[in-house]
């Protein structure tokens, strides 16, 4: 294990303003592109060339520490997951920095990434509740190496922020991409409560790490001032580097809307492109089939989300990518949208995550869509998600599909606070090129948590078949952990 604190190096500081950029360090790489597309985010951690799925339970019990929290690998293959192929990760795994301890949640955050540009795909994991010394929640991210053999805590590097402070949670959202050419592997980035900071392997090893830039958002973003929440990329400009969207909420006089920035990837690094309307949930894929990526965020629970109001229940805001990047005119959904199964009610949450990939081979990316608060008769919070289907105009008012636990094929009884669609995400773990459906539910079994397994076919997503595993099924902890609470991209 080495720990790397987040060194500053002379590199230019990333002000989220018009016209500012994050300008390349002195040295730099040609470098093998990495995630550019949103298609290319693959998380195959063994290079066998199956799609690997890593979930985190960021509340397991680990070495006694209740909290203390844990993540699971499952490999792909020619016959997709099952809960044989399997490995699990915490601070009590050999090699892997610190230690259990209560109310870390080790795995509330994760992505990955090819970091070193070895052709692994990288895991990271994000320990926002983890203390620095005394300083109490200031946060840290584990990076484990993907390798011939899959991941390993082995030489496992840490992360911290230079200067934690209490409360801070660094690490509470990850990405990484090829945002430049400035590195042979992808860029991190790192959010915390307030900031914004990209970190890269600078010479291709993994103990090279440093950091490249930070900047409080909340300050510097235009027009509004933002609290990030969440991250998303996807080359939506088409030149060849990926994009940056950070999704958070507005505060100081109109708090609480949904609002994003966007930094635009370039050979010489990232530059400030614009801030819209949307947040705080995001995700990108190439919905219309154009070739370049398209961005939806979701906005479950905002200011409008009250009796009367148009957005109550959620909101979707789809943007399509172009020549000039992202369009400047939205296209708006809510269930009350034609096309969309169910009726808004206030609290259903739909928007709460979103995933975006091809569900039936088409060549049009799906909006998987999930609603963690929705009712299901009379049962609050039990959850429900969706499948939007692309077309060459977008999100299509057609085919649209949407399932609960009262869904026939679907295992399971809707639950109160179940909280199912608190993540979803669209997987091809066997390789076939549909993907189909991962939608956990963290509060099932009063905070468990399990993830149901929806297969894809020629159809798109189906419930036929489906089935469900918790952390126990893995070999892990399965009390209070809130398996589930993320699930890597």
């Amino acid at each position: 294990m080495r720990k790397n604190q987040s060194a500053a190096l002379a590199a230019a500081v990333l002000l989220i303003v018009s016209g500012a950029a994050i300008v390349a360090a002195p040295s730099a790489y040609a470098g093998a592109p990495g995630g550019t597309r949103a298609s290319d985010r693959n998380s195959d951690f063994n290079g066998d060339g199956y799609e690997d799925v890593l979930v985190g339970a960021p509340g397991a019990t680990v070495s006694g520490k209740k909290g203390a929290g844990l993540v699971t690998v499952q490999y792909g293959s020619s016959s997709g997951i099952g809960t044989s192929r399997v490995a699990r990760f915490s601070q009590s795994t050999a090699g892997v920095a610190g230690a259990a301890e209560v109310g870390d949640g080790f795995g509330k955050a994760v992505a990955t990434g090819d970091l070193d540009g070895d052709g692994y795909d990288d895991a990271v994991v994000g320990i926002p509740g983890e203390d620095i010394g005394s300083v109490t929640d200031a946060g840290g991210v584990v990076v484990l190496w993907g390798s011939g053999s899959g991941l390993s805590g082995s030489l496992s590097d840490w992360l911290e922020t230079e200067e934690p402070t209490a409360g801070e949670q660094f690490g509470v959202g990850l990405a990484a991409a090829h945002f430049t050419d400035d590195t042979p592997g992808d860029v991190l980035a790192v959010l915390d409560r307030y900031d914004l900071e990209l970190f890269a392997y600078q010479s291709g090893t993994q103990n090279s790490l440093k950091k490249r830039s930070t900047q409080r958002l909340s300050a510097q973003a235009e027009p509004r001032e933002i609290l990030p929440k969440s991250l998303t990329t996807g080359d939506y400009d088409g030149n060849g580097y990926a994009d940056l969207v950070v999704s958070g909420l507005t505060v100081g006089d109109e708090p609480g809307d949904g609002w994003s920035v966007q930094l635009s990837g370039h050979a010489d690094g990232l530059a400030y492109e614009r801030d819209f309307e949307g947040g705080p949930v995001a995700a990108s894929g190439d919905i219309n089939n154009d070739g370049y990526d398209d961005l939806v965020t979701g906005e479950p629970h905002g200011p409008d989300d009250v009796y009367g109001e148009v957005w109550a229940g959620g909101v979707l805001v789809e943007y399509h990518g172009g020549p000039g990047g992202l369009s400047e005119e939205p296209e708006w959904w809510t269930q009350a949208s034609p096309g969309v199964p169910g009726n808004p009610e206030v609290g259903d949450g739909w928007g709460t995550d979103l995933s975006i990939a091809d569900t039936n081979g088409d060549g049009y990316a799906d909006v998987a869509v999930g609603a963690a608060g929705e009712d299901i008769g009379t049962v609050a919070d039990a959850g429900a998600v969706w499948v939007l289907r692309g077309s060459a105009d977008g999100i299509s008012e057609t085919g649209a599909k949407s399932w609960d636990q009262d869904s026939a094929d679907i295992p399971g009884v809707p639950e109160k606070g179940d909280k199912w669609g608190a993540q979803v995400r669209l997987t091809d773990p066997n390789g076939d090129g549909r993907f189909g459906l991962l939608a956990s539910a963290p509060g099932e079994n009063t905070g468990d948590g399990f993830i149901w397994v929806l297969s894809a076919g020629s159809g798109g997503v189906t419930a036929s078949g489906s089935w469900t595993y918790d952390a126990a099924s893995l070999g892990a902890p399965s009390a209070d952990a809130a398996f589930g609470a993320a699930i890597d991209e």
